[in-house]
């Protein structure tokens, strides 16, 4: 006899032997005994849980010719032939490579034909998501009226992708994923009938590895006991699957409560010398300080998937932690398990992951420090805290100090008057003096400060080249408009720059302030820079018209129009020239 797989092997023959869907095998149970077959059902759910299982024991229980407690015997001649997957009353299509529809056509043909044995003829579509729209399309009609012999068994992973058309016309039943504890039940009946010896532990790593999955559990079964033979431990499947056995979780957390960064890198280069996935070691870890969380919040370990050696170890490792620290530490190696996978340098990623939950702080609970404060209120009596002088000598016996008398106060900032915000509405005569006074102080430095320096004409020629140069390195624009204006006279502070255009001037305009601020930190003395044309005939039509108002420097009415006064106030408030009669 050739070998079979335990998936094969043990396939469940009745209702009874489905692992973990008894609400699914109950009510099919209950409908073949009081005769409320619907005729289409569709099994959803994850791989390996038993939905097409499910359907063939259907297909038995309602074709078998003695059923017992509306379970099929398995023993007549219509359970075999469904068993063996011979039946020509029992097709099963596999809606992956049979999605087109021309299949679904073919098919609406052969329903029209009676079956040949038994009451019913079944079509199981596995994995019926995978139908293009057309073939759906196709199969409502017969789907919805077919004849009373046809019965139409669905099974699908992505309930999603299927039509609500198609859900409509069928009784839904939703598989679970199986527990833990009953894959470890049932590998252990195996086990137990295969004369293989197991112990809990390695059923444990088994059953967390098959992900809610029998099938897969049964297949981890058949590849470790090709490995181990009929003795099966867990030390031997940790080193077969590769897997990531807890006492290193369990160091992880005593390197993050000792603050041993060293621990860490250590523990990194154990991991990637025996060649374990990062993201596997993550997941790990997560479910590892869940554990710990779940001990701290409930107190109890009746909520862990573990053995009960590490239950014990999960009591005494929980003891030091808070919901807040596990929660913050959750939440780091989360993220990087999200993002690891995107990374070209995993261990770099894992080892900043474990430096910063060794390295982060304890976090504080805001009761416990408003309870400080209270504390610390209830010492101070009303609560205005006051520091005590410092002797003298405190801060250096050897430097002789004189005596401090009274309390030590931070000294307020000295602020210029231009920064000063008023918030009460002054008259505007008080306002436009008060900004008149600011404007004539702008340029000076604070009440105990040094006067401004000044900068000789001379020196001013001489030194603006260099002031060029820093205007192109800090504002390369400002730099070339000034590299492409000229300095024609320097009159104490005031520089006046001969720009060849209206362009330049503009710009130069605007950043008077920048080329003010570039001088004083270069000379040590702060200037006030004019712009002028420099081609005459370059002025504003304007004032072409009127030549003796442009043309005298020293027109009162120029000086006017080029006073910082006459500008602010215009710009601030909005001012206009008033032309008395003469």
């Amino acid at each position: 006899m050739t070998y079979l797989v335990t998936a094969r092997k043990w396939r469940p023959q009745v209702a009874d032997d489905v692992v973990g869907q008894a609400h699914v095998t109950t009510t099919l149970r209950n409908a073949i005994a009081t005769n409320r077959l619907s005729h289409a059902y569709l099994f959803s759910g994850p791989r390996g849980v038993g939905k097409t299982t499910t359907a063939r024991i259907l297909a038995k229980s309602i074709n078998c010719l003695h059923p017992l407690e509306n379970n099929p015997d398995n023993t007549c001649e219509l359970c075999r032939e469904i068993t063996e997957g011979r039946s020509i009353n029992v097709l099963e299509i596999d809606g992956a490579s049979n999605r087109g529809v021309d299949e679904i056509r073919n098919l609406r043909e052969s329903v029209r034909y009676a079956p040949a044995k038994g009451k019913y003829k079944v079509y199981i579509i596995d994995e019926v998501h995978m139908l293009t729209k057309e073939a759906f399309n196709a199969l409502l009609k017969t789907l919805e009226e077919p004849p009373p012999f046809v019965i139409f068994i669905f099974a699908t992973t992505e309930i999603h992708k299927v039509p609500a058309t198609i859900l409509s016309r069928c009784q839904r039943f939703d598989f679970r994923r199986i527990s833990v504890q009953e894959i470890i039940d049932r590998l252990r009946f195996i086990a137990k009938s295969e004369a293989i010896s197991i112990d809990e532990d390695a059923l444990m790593l088994i059953a967390k590895r098959a992900d809610g999955s029998m099938r897969d559990a049964q297949s981890i079964f058949d590849q470790i006991v090709s490995f181990c033979g009929t003795t099966i431990s867990s030390d031997k499947i940790i080193g077969m699957l590769n897997i990531v056995e807890q006492d290193i979780f369990f160091r992880v957390t005593d390197a993050i409560l000792a603050k041993d960064a060293k621990a860490g890198f250590t523990l990194v280069d154990e991991i990637f010398t025996r060649g374990v996935d990062a993201r596997e070691f993550l997941n790990g870890l997560i479910e590892h300080l869940r554990n710990i969380l779940i001990v701290t919040t409930l107190g109890s370990t009746h909520l862990l998937e573990t053995s009960d050696h590490y239950r014990t170890r999960y009591l005494e490792c929980a003891k030091p932690f808070t919901e807040t620290d596990l929660l913050r530490l959750i939440k780091i190696v989360a993220d990087t398990e999200a993002t690891i996978k995107w990374t070209q340098q995993p261990r770099f990623k894992l080892e900043i992951c474990l430096t910063q939950l060794i390295r982060m702080d304890r976090s504080v609970q805001l009761n416990e420090l408003l309870a400080q404060i209270e504390e610390l209120k209830k010492k101070g009596g009303d609560g205005n805290y006051r520091r005590e002088p410092l002797k003298p000598g405190a801060l250096n016996p050897s430097e002789p100090t004189a005596p401090i008398r009274g309390m030590v106060k931070a000294s307020q900032p000295q602020l210029r008057p231009d920064q000063i915000v008023r918030h009460t509405q002054l008259p505007v005569l008080e306002r436009v003096s008060s900004f008149i006074s600011s404007s004539m102080v702008q340029s000076a430095r604070t009440p105990n400060g040094p006067p401004p320096l000044r900068i000789s004409q001379e020196e001013a020629f001489q030194k603006w080249p260099e002031l060029v140069a820093e205007a192109c390195r800090q504002r390369i624009a400002v730099g070339n408009m000034l590299s492409e204006s000229s300095l024609v006279e320097v009159n104490g502070d005031q520089f006046r720059v001969a720009c060849p255009d209206d362009f330049h001037l503009n710009l130069l305009k605007r950043n008077k302030q920048f080329v003010s601020d570039l001088a004083e930190s270069m000379f040590g003395a702060r200037i006030r820079l004019e712009t002028i044309l420099d081609n005459v005939s370059q002025t504003s039509p304007a004032t072409a018209h009127d030549p003796a108002e442009s043309a005298a420097p020293d027109n009162p009415k120029a000086e006017q129009a080029t006073n910082p006064i006459v500008e602010a106030l215009i710009k601030e408030f909005g001012a206009k020239k008033v032309e008395f009669p003469s």
